[in-house]
């Protein structure tokens, strides 16, 4: 590919879609480039500028396999081994494997699990994909199959050879024929034939300059003292593509090879600015091999902190002058480069170079370092043992910053004179074979890919001395008064920050006493208990082991009966090779908009001005919309009480008259008030995604405080439970698409509730609802984030619209997302427990807070819930609850995965907790006793049927061994000191039903054509959840049970069997307002138990219409059936509508009696999960858990292994309707519950500001955070008389 007008603006990934016309979403494509030899590596493609791609060759994931031709072998076993379920992810997750095999064709599990650090996955919990990695490991099958079959898929478009260095040049492999490992032969013979050449692109905004020498280098830098120095863009990337900042002159000294290097000799290491962090792993490595272990403790020091910098894709571009020169404070490498005091070498091209020491002096500030204007660094060296110094680097962080901190360095001497600080003497002679000692220690929220909480890095030198116990105290005392926090330090967590710092030394004194006794410097031995502190948390990683099991289908079922079976993910193979679309992969229209959303930087506020002078002049620029420009109501949202625009307080008829008038100043006099930042006030229309987002930078909004401001409910509680974010790996979008003839507007969405959009665009429109159209094909992901939190994108989105008169696309960042979209709610609670002497409970008194937010959304609903399951699996005499909904300036909260019962089931185990602890018995006692058995009447009066509960205890305490892993655990802990273990079974019960009854209903369309095909139309949404596959298995099912006769198992419990017709005929389009209206969310794990029914309902309509037909011609095939049908007009065509029957509460809101059976039915499981926590920093390991489920009858075990949201300490339970794909979904719904409670949290500043905005500040699990054994029992023998074919 030949582009003759690079942008440097442009990222490879947005090259590729607009200007190739791909519409891969992976942010991982596969970078061949020759430099000598062919070197294969990651990158994430949002992040490398399509220019620094010049020579190099492009594989993304449609370019090693497709659906139309064959899928390459990763992409094979992740679909089949269920490793894909939104799907969203799954592209960046196969080119990470498929880069690791192209260098490593025999890869062992470590390796596998490192190419992987980086990519998240929301849906399945990690160990589908690890399992199905795991075959391509030497022990497991031999390494990759592909490179026996001809592994790349490549066919090359030529590229046009040109010398010119305003071309880029790259070689996409788009093709569809196995052949070995290839590279492009014209970038081949370009790259052997001719050297590197300078290039210069110039863009819109950006001049970008690569250089080949270092003369060239220092020239450019001296002349444009301000130009960044970019190789990886992971730094100013982040700073341009998310934070908006422009700069304009870009040097990238990729090319220079004289600073891309690893020297190894007699005075230390020295090593390149410009050397690429994994190059610098691999040499380090080798020397870490080759030297003695005690003279490679800086390098093995670097290596472990390196393991855990970024992943793959990140330490494939990023180099390490760009990790010093940035002066990051949370910086891994810096801390451990100054402990050693090494040198670093600066060159201004006028003068040559500087050699400066990286101690306290070389980072004068924040963000800062010493190198002076015009400066490059040239290269690092490392000296070895020399200094005598322990440099300690501990992060502080900056009043200005709460996500960011400064250095700060202490400095201890050990030698053989006594410092002021610690008046220590030391006299014992140190052997002179090891006589210094060097550690690193990082502590993050998530064990990989995570910023530092605290790090340190700590070397010691002796000459003379002794390393005595009370060097702790001394220590101790020095580092309180010199590390001291204020407690209102942003970021918070002060006294444990100080801890930690402290932690950290301690453990290195350890280490040293332990090395010093080993080296027989010292008889003072550390203590027995002591010993856990030198192995790792958890013990040494063992691989990943998993079991699932589940309740086979009887041998006599016939092989085309798909129920019960573990069919993988319908679009499964469209996942894996990029080919499934989602909304912005929809094809751009040619006069298509871009809209970007202007919102409040205030929490509350009026909005006195909003002046567009500047984006008016903005390349791009097309127009402007706020509340003005809405034809109906601005009022939207499930109760009405949210603003498309925030709006003024006169007439919306003379205040728009007095706006346009304002218009020629260029400048909106608003006179309306803002409620929380990130409140929508507006939206810049232009003619691409880029421009619209420049435009919207440059409105600027006049805000004027309203006191007071409540941004949290939090005073004194006996329970506190923090929001999550969704964080689902498609942001909100839509697309709107006016049709002008005949006043039709049609929503393309990512959204769980079709008919609720489309309610709220035609009222914001002024129209009728069948003039909106709403459609949905599939979802990156929703989590119950998408039900109602949609109106952020798609009203503003159909009033530009309507405006514009041309489609309309928008696609939150994902910092905008989490700023505006709403987040799981925060809990608190109050209350007052009876019990008797021996456990049992007599009554319980219980209020309970949620945070809202500032409009109610479904904050009623969520509370509602929250009341039903307040008293978790045990029975209560005597109950009194009373849930309380606070209005507050922060955005609304709304509905997510388990829509409020998490949070109550955990304030429930809070109290079984205390009561084992008052008692002194285990809470595991205390919850048997108390535990509901068979007939009983929940506290709202509904009797427990088919209580299967005390079976999952059961079973999972026997499969999980509870009692034996208790008793050692006990043992466990006796013997260590600083490290403990514990265990916990945990049951739950989760009743089915929207608790709004009205919403307890659905409706299909069933159509089969002339050739026997079936075209399935539903009012579910695909998410991830894999209801589509589902609802294709019940219709086969159904269908054939009533068309073919023949004899049938009385276990199936069907008068008939055998399919009529495979799975494979059965298509689903996509879900549409147009085919199914007046559809309910999907959402509450109803969707299969709805919609399953509505479909048999419509089955039963044609089977009812076509059995005539079958009676007189029994023989005949489907197919000749069907057109037999059509030939004598019957109709072959039929809708469905099911509503859940018997369900109803009389709930009386102002006595608070309640009585009825608002659930369908219940779910019930167990949980066992054991962890294993470091109590000197807080790090902690799940090492294993089990999990007993009671999903019924299953429709496919492979899709719904879990609709369970599932923590260390609870479980709880969720509804799905199949089996072992019901394991990926039990297993990630187990990590989004262990990332809830242990991992994720949103802060809020005192502005209101959330500060965990984007990925970098807030983690969600990753693969290192599964658990090490991780085992889903399904329960046999369930039957759910109340659903689909039995299953829940």
């Amino acid at each position: 590919v030949t582009e003759p007008h690079p942008e440097p603006e442009t990222s490879l990934i947005v090259y590729l879609r607009t200007k190739l016309g791909q519409v891969t979403k992976s942010d991982r494509v596969s970078i061949d480039i020759y430099i000598f030899k062919i070197t294969h590596f990651s990158v994430n493609s949002c992040l490398a500028p399509v220019v620094s791609m010049h020579d190099c060759a492009v594989t993304t994931v449609e370019g090693i396999g497709s659906t139309k031709t064959k899928l390459h072998a990763v992409q094979e076993r992740l679909w089949k081994f269920h490793g894909s379920q939104c799907g969203f992810c799954t592209p960046g997750i196969v080119m990470s494997m498929y880069a690791l095999l192209r260098n490593n064709s025999s890869p062992k599990m470590p390796n596998i699990e490192t190419c992987l650090q980086g990519n998240l996955c929301r849906c399945t919990g990690y160990r589908p994909i690890l399992g199905a990695f795991k075959t391509f490991t030497d022990e497991q099958n031999g390494g990759c199959p592909m490179l026996r079959k001809r592994c790349c898929n490549i066919s090359l478009t030529p590229s046009e050879r040109s010398t010119k260095p305003t071309i880029v040049r790259i070689a996409t492999k788009l093709t569809t024929r196995h052949r070995s490992r290839y590279f492009p032969p014209e970038l081949l013979i370009t790259s052997r034939n001719h050297a590197a050449t300078p290039l210069k692109f110039v863009g819109e905004r950006v001049t970008w300059y690569r250089p080949t020498t270092l003369d060239q280098l220092t020239d450019l830098k001296e002349k444009y003292p301000d130009a960044q120095l970019v190789v990886g863009n992971t730094e100013i990337g982040i700073e341009t593509g998310v934070k908006g900042r422009c700069h304009p002159l870009i040097v990238t000294p990729a090319a220079v090879e004289e600073i891309s290097f690893v020297k190894n000799d007699q005075s230390g290491i020295e090593i390149g600015a410009a050397c690429i962090l994994s190059n610098l792993v691999q040499q380090l490595n080798k020397i870490v091999e080759e030297k003695e272990e005690h003279l490679t403790q800086p390098l093995s020091a670097i290596l472990e902190m390196l393991h855990w910098f970024g992943g793959d894709q990140i330490r494939n571009v990023a180099v390490i002058g760009g990790n010093i020169m940035t002066a990051s404070p949370i910086s891994d490498l810096n801390p451990i480069l100054m402990a050693c005091c090494a040198t670093a070498t600066f060159m201004l091209h006028s003068r040559g170079t500087r050699k400066v020491t990286m101690n306290q002096s070389f980072f004068p500030g924040y963000r800062k370092t010493c190198a002076m204007k015009g400066e490059v660094s040239d290269s690092i060296h490392e000296k070895g043992g020399e200094s005598i110094a322990v440099f300690c680097y501990f992060i502080k962080q900056n009043s200005n910053s709460s996500l960011s901190w400064p250095i700060c360095i202490c400095k201890l001497t050990v030698a053989t004179w006594a410092h002021s600080c610690l008046n220590l003497c030391i006299n014992t002679l140190i052997c002179e074979l090891r006589a210094w000692y060097m550690k690193a220690y990082m502590q993050s929220k998530r064990r990989e890919d995570d910023i530092a909480i605290v790090n340190a890095a700590l070397r010691v030198k002796f000459y003379h001395g002794e390393w005595k116990d009370e060097l702790i105290d001394d220590v101790a005392a020095w580092m309180r008064e010199d590390f001291k926090l204020e407690q209102n330090a942003p970021g918070g967590m002060a006294e444990y920050r100080e801890a930690l710092a402290l932690s950290f030394f301690f453990k290195f004194y350890i280490h040293v006493k332990d090395c010093l006794c080993k080296e027989g410097a010292t008889k003072d031995e550390i203590a027995s208990e002591e010993q856990c502190t030198k192995v790792p948390l958890g013990g040494n990683h063992p691989v990943s082991l998993s079991t699932q099991t589940w309740e086979e289908i009887p041998e006599n079922q016939p092989k085309d009966n798909s129920v019960g079976r573990p069919l993988p993910h319908s679009s499964g193979q469209l996942h894996v090779t990029g080919e499934a679309k989602y909304l912005d992969d929809i094809t751009p229209y040619a006069d298509e908009l871009y809209m970007c959303l202007v919102t409040s930087t205030r929490c509350h506020a009026y909005v006195r001005d909003v002046n567009l002078a500047d984006a008016m002049t903005s390349p791009g620029y097309v127009t402007y919309v706020d509340h003005c420009d809405i034809p109906g109501s601005n009022e939207c949202g499930v109760m009405k009480g949210d603003l498309v625009f925030a709006n003024g307080k006169f007439g919306l008829h003379l205040y728009y008259i007095y706006c346009k008038w304002l218009l020629e100043r260029s400048t909106y006099i608003y006179i309306c008030s803002v409620t929380c930042v990130g409140q929508v006030i507006g939206a810049v229309i232009a003619d691409t995604c880029a421009h619209a987002q420049r435009a919207a930078q440059l409105v600027k909004v006049t805000h004027e405080d309203i006191f007071p401001r409540i941004l949290t409910i939090e005073f004194y509680w006996k329970v506190r439970i923090a929001g999550q974010e969704h964080f689902y790996l498609e942001t909100q979008a839509c697309l709107v698409v006016p049709q002008l003839e005949s006043g039709q507007m049609e929503i393309y969405c990512s959204s769980q509730s079709p008919t609720s959009l489309q309610d709220d665009a035609a009222s914001v429109l002024g129209i009728e609802s069948n003039k909106v159209i709403v459609r949905v094909k599939r979802m990156g992901g929703g989590f119950g984030g998408k039900g109602t939190r949609y109106i952020v994108v798609s009203n503003p989105a159909v009033v530009a619209a309507k405006k514009c008169g041309r489609p309309i696309r928008c696609m939150l960042t994902r910092q905008e997302d989490m700023l505006i979209s709403g987040q799981r709610h925060s809990f608190y609670a109050k209350y007052k427990v009876g019990f008797t002497k021996e456990g049992k409970l007599t009554s319980l008194v219980n209020n309970i807070y949620s945070n809202a937010g500032n409009s109610l959304d479904v904050s009623i609903p969520v509370m509602e819930r929250a009341l039903y399951h307040s008293g978790g699996c045990y029975r209560i005499p005597n109950i009194a609850i009373a849930g309380h909904v606070c209005k507050t300036n922060i955005p609304s909260n709304t509905a997510f995965r388990g829509f409020g019962a998490p949070q109550a089931m955990l304030i429930a185990e809070d109290w079984i907790s205390g009561i084992a602890a008052k008692l002194g018995i285990s809470a595991e006692k205390v919850r048997e006793i108390n535990m509901y058995k068979e007939g009983d009447s929940t506290y709202y009066g509904q009797v427990l049927e088919s209580f299967n509960l005390p079976r999952c205890w059961q079973e999972c305490y026997q499969k999980s061994n509870f009692n034996e892993r208790k008793e050692k655990i006990e043992e466990y802990n006796s013997k260590n000191r600083w490290r403990k273990r514990g265990i916990s079974c945990i049951p739950t019960k989760y009743g089915i039903s929207f608790t709004e009854f009205f919403l307890n209903q659905a409706g299909a369309l069933v159509q089969v054509y002339k050739d026997g095909s079936v075209l399935l139309t539903h009012g579910g949404t695909e998410m991830g959840q894999g209801l589509h596959t589902k609802m294709i298995q019940v219709f086969p099912r159904y269908i054939g049970n009533n068309v073919v006769v023949k004899k049938c198992s009385v276990q199936l419990k069907v008068a008939s069997t055998c399919l009529g017709i495979p799975a494979s005929r059965i298509h689903i389009s996509s879900t549409s307002t147009e085919t199914v209206p007046n559809t309910s969310p999907t959402a509450g794990s109803v969707g299969s138990d709805l919609n399953g029914m509505a479909i048999k309902e419509a089955c039963e309509k044609i089977v009812g219409r076509i059995k005539p037909l079958r009676k007189n011609f029994p023989k005949l095939s489907w197919d000749d059936l069907i057109i037999k049908a059509y030939l004598e007009r019957i109709s072959l065509s039929a809708t469905g509508f099911y509503k859940t029957p018997d369900i109803y509460c009389n709930w009386d809101q102002d006595s608070g009696e309640c009585f009825g059976r608002p659930f369908d039915y219940f779910t019930y499981g167990a949980a066992v999960s054991e962890v294993e926590i470091d109590c000197l920093t807080g790090d902690h390991v799940v090492l294993q858990t089990d999990i007993v489920m009671d999903v019924g009858g299953s429709l496919n075990p492979a899709v719904d292994i879990g609709q369970v949201s599932l923590t260390a300490y609870f479980i709880l339970s969720r509804s799905n309707s199949s089996l072992p794909n019901y394991f990926p979904q039990i297993e990630g719904a187990f990590m989004q519950g262990y990332g809830m409670m242990m991992l994720e949290e949103p802060l809020i500043n005192e502005r209101g500001e959330l500060l965990t905005r984007g990925p970098g500040a807030y983690k969600i699990p990753g693969f290192g955070d599964c658990p090490r054994r991780f085992n889903v029992h399904l329960l046999q023998n369930s039957r759910n008389k109340r659903a689909i074919f039995s299953s829940k």
